[in-house]
Protein backbone atom coordinates (compact mmCIF):
# COMPACT_ATOMS: atom_id res chain seq x y z
CA UNK A 1 0.00 0.00 0.00
CA UNK A 2 1.42 3.50 -0.76
CA UNK A 3 1.38 6.13 1.31
CA UNK A 4 -0.70 9.10 1.10
CA UNK A 5 -1.02 12.47 2.08
CA UNK A 6 -1.73 13.53 5.61
CA UNK A 7 -4.33 16.26 6.32
CA UNK A 8 -5.52 15.21 9.93
CA UNK A 9 -3.87 14.19 13.05
CA UNK A 10 -0.30 13.65 13.47
CA UNK A 11 1.99 12.14 10.35
CA UNK A 12 2.64 8.10 11.43
CA UNK A 13 5.55 8.75 8.38
CA UNK A 14 4.82 4.82 7.49
CA UNK A 15 1.62 5.73 6.53
CA UNK A 16 2.03 9.59 5.75
CA UNK A 17 4.40 11.70 2.87
CA UNK A 18 5.88 14.13 5.63
CA UNK A 19 8.89 16.30 6.06
CA UNK A 20 10.39 14.85 9.63
CA UNK A 21 8.83 16.41 12.11
CA UNK A 22 12.49 17.18 13.62
CA UNK A 23 13.25 18.40 11.03
CA UNK A 24 10.41 21.26 11.70
CA UNK A 25 12.70 23.26 14.62
CA UNK A 26 15.98 23.89 15.80
CA UNK A 27 16.80 20.33 17.32
CA UNK A 28 19.60 22.11 18.92
CA UNK A 29 18.15 24.66 20.48
CA UNK A 30 15.23 22.40 21.69
CA UNK A 31 17.43 19.83 23.31
CA UNK A 32 19.76 22.41 25.22
CA UNK A 33 16.79 24.23 26.78
CA UNK A 34 15.68 20.22 28.11
CA UNK A 35 19.27 20.13 28.92
CA UNK A 36 19.25 23.96 30.82
CA UNK A 37 15.82 22.73 32.56
CA UNK A 38 13.94 25.34 31.23
CA UNK A 39 10.14 25.76 30.52
CA UNK A 40 9.01 27.05 27.39
CA UNK A 41 6.40 27.33 24.29
CA UNK A 42 6.28 25.85 21.15
CA UNK A 43 3.38 27.74 19.44
CA UNK A 44 1.96 27.79 15.65
CA UNK A 45 -1.60 27.99 13.90
CA UNK A 46 -3.56 24.56 14.04
CA UNK A 47 -2.84 21.80 11.68
CA UNK A 48 1.18 23.16 11.52
CA UNK A 49 2.59 20.16 12.66
CA UNK A 50 3.23 20.99 15.92
CA UNK A 51 1.65 17.45 17.69
CA UNK A 52 3.70 15.55 15.03
CA UNK A 53 6.78 17.48 16.03
CA UNK A 54 6.00 16.87 19.77
CA UNK A 55 5.46 13.43 19.35
CA UNK A 56 8.85 12.54 17.57
CA UNK A 57 10.97 14.90 20.05
CA UNK A 58 9.15 12.30 23.04
CA UNK A 59 9.95 9.16 21.19
CA UNK A 60 14.18 10.68 20.40
CA UNK A 61 14.05 11.44 24.48
CA UNK A 62 12.70 8.04 25.54
CA UNK A 63 15.06 6.68 23.20
CA UNK A 64 17.70 7.16 25.33
CA UNK A 65 20.04 8.60 22.63
CA UNK A 66 20.15 12.16 24.16
CA UNK A 67 20.73 11.30 27.49
CA UNK A 68 18.53 9.65 30.42
CA UNK A 69 14.91 10.77 30.33
CA UNK A 70 11.44 10.34 30.29
CA UNK A 71 9.19 12.09 28.32
CA UNK A 72 5.38 12.05 28.48
CA UNK A 73 2.62 13.88 26.01
CA UNK A 74 -0.47 14.85 27.67
CA UNK A 75 -3.17 16.43 25.41
CA UNK A 76 -5.35 19.03 27.65
CA UNK A 77 -8.30 20.15 25.20
CA UNK A 78 -10.33 17.02 26.91
CA UNK A 79 -10.06 19.65 29.95
CA UNK A 80 -11.53 22.93 28.21
CA UNK A 81 -15.31 21.59 28.76
CA UNK A 82 -14.47 22.45 32.39
CA UNK A 83 -14.45 26.36 31.76
CA UNK A 84 -14.44 27.29 35.06
CA UNK A 85 -14.66 23.98 36.74
CA UNK A 86 -11.24 23.66 38.41
CA UNK A 87 -12.01 20.48 39.74
CA UNK A 88 -13.41 19.04 36.71
CA UNK A 89 -10.67 20.45 34.63
CA UNK A 90 -7.69 18.28 37.04
CA UNK A 91 -9.75 15.40 36.91
CA UNK A 92 -9.69 15.55 33.36
CA UNK A 93 -5.94 16.35 33.18
CA UNK A 94 -5.17 13.33 35.86
CA UNK A 95 -6.90 10.88 33.20
CA UNK A 96 -4.40 12.43 30.12
CA UNK A 97 -1.58 11.80 32.83
CA UNK A 98 -2.47 8.16 34.05
CA UNK A 99 -2.87 7.00 29.95
CA UNK A 100 0.45 8.71 29.16
CA UNK A 101 2.21 6.69 32.15
CA UNK A 102 0.69 3.36 31.52
CA UNK A 103 0.80 3.42 27.69
CA UNK A 104 4.22 5.39 27.40
CA UNK A 105 6.99 3.91 30.54
CA UNK A 106 4.30 1.13 31.00
CA UNK A 107 3.30 1.83 34.88
CA UNK A 108 0.24 0.61 35.75
CA UNK A 109 0.48 0.77 39.16
CA UNK A 110 1.24 4.81 39.13
CA UNK A 111 -1.63 5.09 36.43
CA UNK A 112 -3.78 3.56 38.78
CA UNK A 113 -2.85 5.44 41.42
CA UNK A 114 -3.61 8.73 39.16
CA UNK A 115 -7.04 7.71 38.66
CA UNK A 116 -7.63 6.69 41.99
CA UNK A 117 -6.47 10.39 43.75
CA UNK A 118 -9.50 12.73 43.89
CA UNK A 119 -8.23 15.27 41.79
CA UNK A 120 -11.80 16.99 42.20
CA UNK A 121 -11.28 17.48 45.80
CA UNK A 122 -8.33 19.43 45.63
CA UNK A 123 -8.53 21.83 42.61
CA UNK A 124 -5.58 23.88 42.65
CA UNK A 125 -3.44 20.92 44.26
CA UNK A 126 -3.99 18.15 42.40
CA UNK A 127 -1.38 18.71 39.26
CA UNK A 128 1.49 20.22 41.33
CA UNK A 129 1.33 17.07 43.14
CA UNK A 130 0.40 14.38 40.70
CA UNK A 131 3.74 15.69 38.78
CA UNK A 132 6.12 15.97 41.86
CA UNK A 133 4.87 12.22 42.64
CA UNK A 134 5.52 11.28 38.66
CA UNK A 135 8.88 13.19 38.85
CA UNK A 136 10.24 11.69 42.07
CA UNK A 137 9.29 7.79 40.29
CA UNK A 138 12.82 8.00 37.97
CA UNK A 139 15.03 9.62 35.84
CA UNK A 140 14.17 13.59 35.16
CA UNK A 141 10.86 13.75 33.72
CA UNK A 142 10.26 15.95 30.54
CA UNK A 143 6.86 16.94 30.34
CA UNK A 144 4.67 18.09 26.94
CA UNK A 145 1.14 19.64 27.21
CA UNK A 146 -0.17 20.23 24.43
CA UNK A 147 -3.66 22.56 23.22
CA UNK A 148 -2.98 24.67 26.60
CA UNK A 149 -4.48 27.43 25.21
CA UNK A 150 -7.89 25.30 25.02
CA UNK A 151 -8.41 25.80 28.55
CA UNK A 152 -10.15 29.11 29.76
CA UNK A 153 -10.45 30.83 32.99
CA UNK A 154 -9.73 29.95 36.33
CA UNK A 155 -9.08 26.29 35.04
CA UNK A 156 -5.98 27.68 32.62
CA UNK A 157 -4.61 29.48 35.66
CA UNK A 158 -4.67 27.21 37.94
CA UNK A 159 -2.45 24.94 35.62
CA UNK A 160 -0.38 27.51 35.04
CA UNK A 161 0.15 28.77 38.99
CA UNK A 162 0.86 25.12 39.80
CA UNK A 163 3.51 24.70 37.07
CA UNK A 164 4.92 27.95 38.66
CA UNK A 165 4.76 26.66 42.05
CA UNK A 166 6.44 23.23 41.50
CA UNK A 167 9.38 24.78 39.47
CA UNK A 168 12.07 25.49 42.04
CA UNK A 169 11.72 21.48 42.98
CA UNK A 170 13.09 20.67 39.59
CA UNK A 171 14.15 18.36 39.12
CA UNK A 172 14.34 16.03 41.11
CA UNK A 173 10.57 16.45 42.74
CA UNK A 174 9.01 18.03 39.63
CA UNK A 175 9.60 17.97 35.51
CA UNK A 176 12.84 19.16 34.73
CA UNK A 177 11.56 20.60 31.62
CA UNK A 178 7.96 21.73 30.41
CA UNK A 179 7.08 22.55 27.42
CA UNK A 180 3.79 24.33 26.65
CA UNK A 181 1.82 24.03 22.96
CA UNK A 182 -0.68 25.94 21.71
CA UNK A 183 -1.72 28.58 18.89
CA UNK A 184 -0.37 31.18 20.73
CA UNK A 185 2.44 32.42 23.23
CA UNK A 186 1.53 32.23 26.84
CA UNK A 187 2.79 35.72 27.29
CA UNK A 188 -0.18 36.93 24.86
CA UNK A 189 -3.06 35.32 27.23
CA UNK A 190 -5.65 37.88 28.37
CA UNK A 191 -7.28 35.41 30.69
CA UNK A 192 -10.61 36.18 32.36
CA UNK A 193 -11.15 34.13 35.46
CA UNK A 194 -14.50 34.55 38.12
CA UNK A 195 -12.03 34.32 40.94
CA UNK A 196 -9.80 37.53 40.15
CA UNK A 197 -11.04 40.59 39.99
CA UNK A 198 -9.07 41.95 36.83
CA UNK A 199 -8.06 40.40 33.23
CA UNK A 200 -5.08 37.88 34.16
CA UNK A 201 -2.08 37.42 31.63
CA UNK A 202 -0.59 34.44 30.52
CA UNK A 203 2.99 35.93 31.45
CA UNK A 204 2.42 37.01 34.89
CA UNK A 205 1.13 33.98 35.65
CA UNK A 206 3.34 31.94 34.09
CA UNK A 207 6.96 34.27 34.57
CA UNK A 208 9.11 30.90 34.59
CA UNK A 209 8.72 31.14 30.76
CA UNK A 210 12.79 31.02 29.66
CA UNK A 211 11.76 30.74 25.68
CA UNK A 212 9.42 30.74 22.96
CA UNK A 213 9.69 28.80 19.83
CA UNK A 214 7.35 29.25 16.87
CA UNK A 215 6.94 26.41 14.48
CA UNK A 216 7.52 27.71 11.17
CA UNK A 217 5.85 26.12 7.80
CA UNK A 218 7.17 24.62 5.01
CA UNK A 219 10.09 25.95 3.14
CA UNK A 220 10.28 25.79 -0.64
CA UNK A 221 12.43 22.50 0.07
CA UNK A 222 10.12 20.74 1.90
CA UNK A 223 7.69 21.00 -0.28
CA UNK A 224 9.77 19.35 -3.05
CA UNK A 225 10.66 17.21 -0.56
CA UNK A 226 7.16 16.04 0.13
CA UNK A 227 5.94 15.93 -3.22
CA UNK A 228 8.86 14.36 -4.59
CA UNK A 229 8.26 11.19 -1.64
CA UNK A 230 4.98 10.75 -3.52
CA UNK A 231 6.93 10.49 -7.16
CA UNK A 232 9.34 8.44 -6.03
CA UNK A 233 6.80 5.84 -4.57
CA UNK A 234 4.24 6.21 -8.01
CA UNK A 235 6.32 7.39 -10.68
CA UNK A 236 3.36 10.31 -11.20
CA UNK A 237 5.53 13.35 -11.54
CA UNK A 238 5.04 17.16 -11.41
CA UNK A 239 6.25 19.76 -14.07
CA UNK A 240 8.31 22.39 -12.11
CA UNK A 241 6.03 24.70 -12.90
CA UNK A 242 3.37 22.70 -10.88
CA UNK A 243 5.59 22.43 -7.95
CA UNK A 244 6.13 26.07 -8.10
CA UNK A 245 2.43 26.87 -8.00
CA UNK A 246 1.97 24.46 -5.13
CA UNK A 247 4.59 26.64 -3.01
CA UNK A 248 3.58 30.24 -4.12
CA UNK A 249 -0.32 29.46 -3.55
CA UNK A 250 -0.24 27.87 -0.07
CA UNK A 251 3.33 29.18 1.08
CA UNK A 252 4.12 26.31 3.17
CA UNK A 253 0.96 26.21 4.71
CA UNK A 254 1.79 22.41 5.82
CA UNK A 255 -1.93 21.66 5.64
CA UNK A 256 -2.64 23.50 2.74
CA UNK A 257 0.02 21.54 0.98
CA UNK A 258 -1.08 17.93 1.91
CA UNK A 259 -4.48 18.96 1.58
CA UNK A 260 -4.09 20.52 -2.53
CA UNK A 261 -1.14 17.37 -3.44
CA UNK A 262 -3.85 15.02 -2.02
CA UNK A 263 -6.90 16.78 -4.21
CA UNK A 264 -4.15 16.48 -6.98
CA UNK A 265 -2.93 13.12 -6.90
CA UNK A 266 -6.58 11.38 -5.01
CA UNK A 267 -9.24 12.95 -4.92
CA UNK A 268 -9.64 14.00 -8.42
CA UNK A 269 -13.04 12.83 -9.95
CA UNK A 270 -11.38 12.23 -13.24
CA UNK A 271 -7.71 10.45 -11.82
CA UNK A 272 -4.63 12.11 -13.86
CA UNK A 273 -3.08 9.57 -15.24
CA UNK A 274 0.07 8.48 -13.40
CA UNK A 275 2.43 8.10 -16.66
CA UNK A 276 1.43 12.24 -17.37
CA UNK A 277 3.36 14.76 -15.25
CA UNK A 278 1.02 16.93 -13.13
CA UNK A 279 0.82 20.39 -14.90
CA UNK A 280 0.30 23.82 -13.37
CA UNK A 281 -3.41 24.18 -14.53
CA UNK A 282 -3.96 20.97 -12.90
CA UNK A 283 -2.74 22.51 -9.81
CA UNK A 284 -5.22 25.18 -9.98
CA UNK A 285 -7.84 23.38 -10.81
CA UNK A 286 -7.51 21.37 -7.69
CA UNK A 287 -7.14 24.78 -5.57
CA UNK A 288 -10.89 25.53 -6.83
CA UNK A 289 -12.06 22.10 -5.79
CA UNK A 290 -10.35 22.65 -2.46
CA UNK A 291 -12.01 26.14 -1.55
CA UNK A 292 -14.85 24.74 -2.44
CA UNK A 293 -15.51 21.84 -0.16
CA UNK A 294 -14.83 24.11 2.51
CA UNK A 295 -12.64 21.15 4.95
CA UNK A 296 -12.69 22.22 8.59
CA UNK A 297 -9.58 23.83 8.19
CA UNK A 298 -11.12 26.46 5.82
CA UNK A 299 -14.05 26.61 7.80
CA UNK A 300 -12.28 27.29 11.06
CA UNK A 301 -10.60 30.14 8.94
CA UNK A 302 -13.83 31.43 7.86
CA UNK A 303 -15.12 31.62 11.31
CA UNK A 304 -12.42 33.80 12.79
CA UNK A 305 -13.54 36.68 10.88
CA UNK A 306 -16.43 37.08 12.77
CA UNK A 307 -14.20 37.97 15.60
CA UNK A 308 -13.95 41.70 16.44
CA UNK A 309 -9.89 41.55 17.06
CA UNK A 310 -9.49 40.01 13.55
CA UNK A 311 -11.84 42.25 11.94
CA UNK A 312 -9.98 45.20 13.02
CA UNK A 313 -6.68 43.66 10.79
CA UNK A 314 -8.55 42.04 7.98
CA UNK A 315 -10.98 45.06 6.99
CA UNK A 316 -8.71 47.83 6.34
CA UNK A 317 -6.28 45.26 4.80
CA UNK A 318 -9.24 44.09 2.41
CA UNK A 319 -9.78 47.34 1.62
CA UNK A 320 -6.20 48.61 1.17
CA UNK A 321 -6.72 51.21 3.92
CA UNK A 322 -4.96 52.67 6.96
CA UNK A 323 -5.20 50.31 10.00
CA UNK A 324 -6.10 51.26 13.22
CA UNK A 325 -5.16 47.57 15.25
CA UNK A 326 -3.21 47.15 18.25
CA UNK A 327 -0.02 45.73 17.84
CA UNK A 328 -1.97 43.23 19.76
CA UNK A 329 -4.24 42.66 17.28
CA UNK A 330 -1.88 42.14 14.33
CA UNK A 331 -0.05 39.62 16.64
CA UNK A 332 -3.09 37.40 17.42
CA UNK A 333 -4.34 37.18 14.00
CA UNK A 334 -0.17 36.23 13.04
CA UNK A 335 -0.51 33.67 15.68
CA UNK A 336 -3.97 32.48 13.80
CA UNK A 337 -2.00 32.02 10.83
CA UNK A 338 -4.12 34.23 8.67
CA UNK A 339 -1.30 37.37 7.63
CA UNK A 340 2.29 36.35 7.20
CA UNK A 341 4.46 36.26 9.92
CA UNK A 342 7.32 38.61 8.52
CA UNK A 343 6.39 42.34 7.74
CA UNK A 344 4.17 43.97 5.58
CA UNK A 345 1.41 43.01 7.20
CA UNK A 346 -0.66 40.92 4.26
CA UNK A 347 -3.05 38.14 4.01
CA UNK A 348 -0.54 34.64 4.74
CA UNK A 349 -0.74 33.05 1.04
CA UNK A 350 -2.87 33.40 -1.86
CA UNK A 351 -5.43 30.88 -1.02
CA UNK A 352 -6.38 32.54 1.86
CA UNK A 353 -6.41 35.55 -0.28
CA UNK A 354 -9.29 33.71 -2.31
CA UNK A 355 -10.98 32.34 0.49
CA UNK A 356 -12.08 35.37 2.17
CA UNK A 357 -13.89 37.76 -0.26
CA UNK A 358 -16.01 34.57 -0.89
CA UNK A 359 -16.67 34.15 2.61
CA UNK A 360 -17.36 37.77 3.23
CA UNK A 361 -19.46 38.00 0.02
CA UNK A 362 -21.08 34.03 0.29
CA UNK A 363 -24.59 35.44 1.12
CA UNK A 364 -24.48 37.98 -2.04
CA UNK A 365 -23.71 34.77 -4.64
CA UNK A 366 -26.96 33.75 -5.25
CA UNK A 367 -27.96 37.40 -6.41
CA UNK A 368 -25.23 37.98 -9.23
CA UNK A 369 -24.72 36.88 -12.86
CA UNK A 370 -22.70 33.93 -13.30
CA UNK A 371 -22.83 33.24 -17.25
CA UNK A 372 -19.59 33.52 -18.01
CA UNK A 373 -20.92 32.94 -21.54
CA UNK A 374 -22.01 36.48 -21.74
CA UNK A 375 -18.71 37.86 -21.50
CA UNK A 376 -16.70 35.62 -23.52
CA UNK A 377 -16.37 36.32 -27.47
CA UNK A 378 -17.10 33.44 -29.93
CA UNK A 379 -13.11 33.19 -30.12
CA UNK A 380 -13.34 32.43 -27.03
CA UNK A 381 -11.91 35.46 -25.46
CA UNK A 382 -13.13 36.99 -22.64
CA UNK A 383 -14.34 40.42 -22.68
CA UNK A 384 -13.63 42.04 -20.02
CA UNK A 385 -14.55 45.68 -21.17
CA UNK A 386 -18.22 44.51 -21.34
CA UNK A 387 -17.87 42.83 -18.20
CA UNK A 388 -17.02 45.91 -16.08
CA UNK A 389 -19.49 47.47 -18.26
CA UNK A 390 -21.94 45.54 -16.81
CA UNK A 391 -20.37 46.19 -12.89
CA UNK A 392 -21.09 49.68 -13.33
CA UNK A 393 -24.50 49.13 -14.11
CA UNK A 394 -25.07 46.45 -11.60
CA UNK A 395 -22.68 48.29 -8.92
CA UNK A 396 -25.56 51.56 -9.65
CA UNK A 397 -28.40 49.35 -8.55
CA UNK A 398 -27.43 47.36 -5.98
CA UNK A 399 -24.36 48.77 -4.28
CA UNK A 400 -26.55 50.26 -1.51
CA UNK A 401 -28.22 47.64 -0.67
CA UNK A 402 -25.05 44.84 -0.77
CA UNK A 403 -22.66 47.31 0.99
CA UNK A 404 -25.52 47.71 3.78
CA UNK A 405 -25.38 43.97 4.02
CA UNK A 406 -21.47 43.12 4.06
CA UNK A 407 -19.89 42.15 7.28
CA UNK A 408 -16.71 44.17 6.38
CA UNK A 409 -18.57 47.84 5.12
CA UNK A 410 -15.23 49.16 4.60
CA UNK A 411 -14.25 47.24 2.32
CA UNK A 412 -17.53 46.85 1.10
CA UNK A 413 -16.98 48.01 -2.93
CA UNK A 414 -14.00 45.90 -3.67
CA UNK A 415 -15.38 42.70 -2.08
CA UNK A 416 -18.39 43.57 -4.61
CA UNK A 417 -16.42 43.89 -7.63
CA UNK A 418 -14.42 40.78 -6.53
CA UNK A 419 -17.85 38.82 -6.00
CA UNK A 420 -18.94 40.03 -9.53
CA UNK A 421 -15.92 38.97 -10.90
CA UNK A 422 -15.35 35.63 -9.37
CA UNK A 423 -19.07 34.52 -10.41
CA UNK A 424 -18.69 34.92 -14.05
CA UNK A 425 -14.54 33.67 -13.97
CA UNK A 426 -14.05 31.43 -11.61
CA UNK A 427 -16.40 28.76 -13.52
CA UNK A 428 -13.38 28.57 -16.37
CA UNK A 429 -10.56 31.33 -15.11
CA UNK A 430 -9.52 32.67 -11.90
CA UNK A 431 -8.44 35.42 -10.46
CA UNK A 432 -5.89 36.01 -8.36
CA UNK A 433 -5.36 39.09 -5.64
CA UNK A 434 -3.00 41.47 -3.93
CA UNK A 435 -4.08 43.18 -0.39
CA UNK A 436 -1.54 46.05 0.75
CA UNK A 437 -2.55 47.48 3.83
CA UNK A 438 -2.11 51.40 3.57
CA UNK A 439 -1.93 51.61 0.00
CA UNK A 440 -5.21 52.65 -0.57
CA UNK A 441 -5.95 50.22 -3.35
CA UNK A 442 -6.63 46.20 -3.95
CA UNK A 443 -4.70 44.22 -6.98
CA UNK A 444 -6.24 41.87 -8.90
CA UNK A 445 -5.55 39.45 -11.56
CA UNK A 446 -7.67 37.93 -13.66
CA UNK A 447 -6.69 35.02 -15.88
CA UNK A 448 -8.59 33.33 -18.56
CA UNK A 449 -7.39 30.23 -20.57
CA UNK A 450 -7.83 30.24 -24.41
CA UNK A 451 -6.85 26.97 -25.19
CA UNK A 452 -4.80 24.33 -23.56
CA UNK A 453 -1.75 26.24 -23.51
CA UNK A 454 -2.65 30.10 -23.95
CA UNK A 455 -4.04 32.03 -21.47
CA UNK A 456 -4.71 36.35 -21.48
CA UNK A 457 -3.98 38.07 -18.24
CA UNK A 458 -5.76 41.28 -16.91
CA UNK A 459 -5.01 43.33 -14.34
CA UNK A 460 -8.01 45.30 -12.35
CA UNK A 461 -7.04 47.92 -10.04
CA UNK A 462 -9.43 49.04 -7.23
CA UNK A 463 -8.96 52.70 -6.17
CA UNK A 464 -11.36 54.39 -3.43
CA UNK A 465 -11.75 58.27 -3.22
CA UNK A 466 -13.51 58.91 -0.14
CA UNK A 467 -14.37 62.60 1.73
CA UNK A 468 -11.47 64.75 1.71
CA UNK A 469 -9.53 63.60 -1.10
CA UNK A 470 -9.21 64.59 -4.71
CA UNK A 471 -10.28 62.56 -7.14
CA UNK A 472 -7.61 63.55 -10.15
CA UNK A 473 -4.87 62.43 -7.63
CA UNK A 474 -6.35 59.53 -6.79
CA UNK A 475 -7.10 58.42 -10.54
CA UNK A 476 -3.30 59.59 -10.80
CA UNK A 477 -1.87 57.94 -8.54
CA UNK A 478 -4.39 54.33 -9.78
CA UNK A 479 -2.50 54.70 -12.71
CA UNK A 480 1.04 54.60 -11.21
CA UNK A 481 0.01 51.51 -9.62
CA UNK A 482 -2.07 49.72 -12.04
CA UNK A 483 0.80 50.19 -14.62
CA UNK A 484 3.50 48.82 -11.82
CA UNK A 485 1.29 45.88 -11.80
CA UNK A 486 0.86 45.60 -15.48
CA UNK A 487 4.10 45.32 -15.66
CA UNK A 488 5.13 42.94 -12.80
CA UNK A 489 1.71 40.94 -14.19
CA UNK A 490 3.81 40.86 -18.12
CA UNK A 491 0.33 41.86 -19.27
CA UNK A 492 -0.80 45.23 -21.51
CA UNK A 493 -4.33 45.07 -20.42
CA UNK A 494 -5.35 47.23 -17.28
CA UNK A 495 -8.03 47.82 -16.03
CA UNK A 496 -8.48 51.29 -13.12
CA UNK A 497 -11.91 50.70 -11.40
CA UNK A 498 -12.23 53.71 -9.07
CA UNK A 499 -15.37 54.30 -6.70
CA UNK A 500 -16.57 57.34 -5.54
CA UNK A 501 -18.01 58.03 -2.30
CA UNK A 502 -17.76 61.41 -1.77
CA UNK A 503 -21.12 62.59 -0.28
CA UNK A 504 -23.94 63.71 -2.17
CA UNK A 505 -22.58 62.99 -6.05
CA UNK A 506 -24.87 61.83 -8.36
CA UNK A 507 -24.50 58.84 -10.46
CA UNK A 508 -23.94 60.90 -13.33
CA UNK A 509 -21.02 62.50 -12.53
CA UNK A 510 -19.65 59.31 -10.95
CA UNK A 511 -20.23 56.91 -13.65
CA UNK A 512 -17.78 57.10 -16.21
CA UNK A 513 -15.34 55.53 -18.81
CA UNK A 514 -11.91 56.62 -20.13
CA UNK A 515 -9.03 55.27 -21.89
CA UNK A 516 -5.70 56.78 -20.69
CA UNK A 517 -1.73 56.33 -20.77
CA UNK A 518 0.69 55.80 -17.98
CA UNK A 519 4.06 56.01 -19.84
CA UNK A 520 3.49 52.80 -22.32
CA UNK A 521 0.87 51.26 -20.75
CA UNK A 522 -2.87 51.72 -21.86
CA UNK A 523 -5.74 51.24 -19.21
CA UNK A 524 -9.13 51.84 -19.31
CA UNK A 525 -10.13 54.13 -16.18
CA UNK A 526 -14.01 52.89 -14.72
CA UNK A 527 -15.72 55.48 -12.66
CA UNK A 528 -18.15 53.78 -10.47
Amino acid sequence: MHRFFNTAGPVRPECHYCVPPLERFDLDEVLGLIRNEHYFVLHAPRQTGKTSSLLALRDLLNSGAEGDYRCAYINVETAQTAREDVGRAMGAIAVQIAGESEDTFGEPAFAEMVLRYDAERRPHSALWALLRKWAKAGPPLVLMIDEIDAMVGDSLVSVLRQLRTGYANRPKAFPQSVILCGVRDVRDYRIRANSEKEVITGGSAFNIKAETLRLGDFTRADVRTLVGQHTAETGQAFEPGALEVVWTQTRGQPWLVNALARQLCFRRERPILRDRPISARDVFEAREALILRRDTHIDQLADKLREPRVRRVVEPLLAGAEGAHSEADSDYVRDLGLVAVDPPLRVANPIYAEVLPRVLTSVLHDEMPRRAAWYVDPDGALDMDGLLSAFQDFFRWNSEHWIERAQYREAGPQLVLQAFLHRVVNGRGRIEREYALGSRRVDLLVVWPEGDERESRFVVECKLVKEGRSHARTVEQGLEQTAAYMDVSGTDAGHLVVFDMRPGRTWAEKVFREERTMGDAGIVVWGV
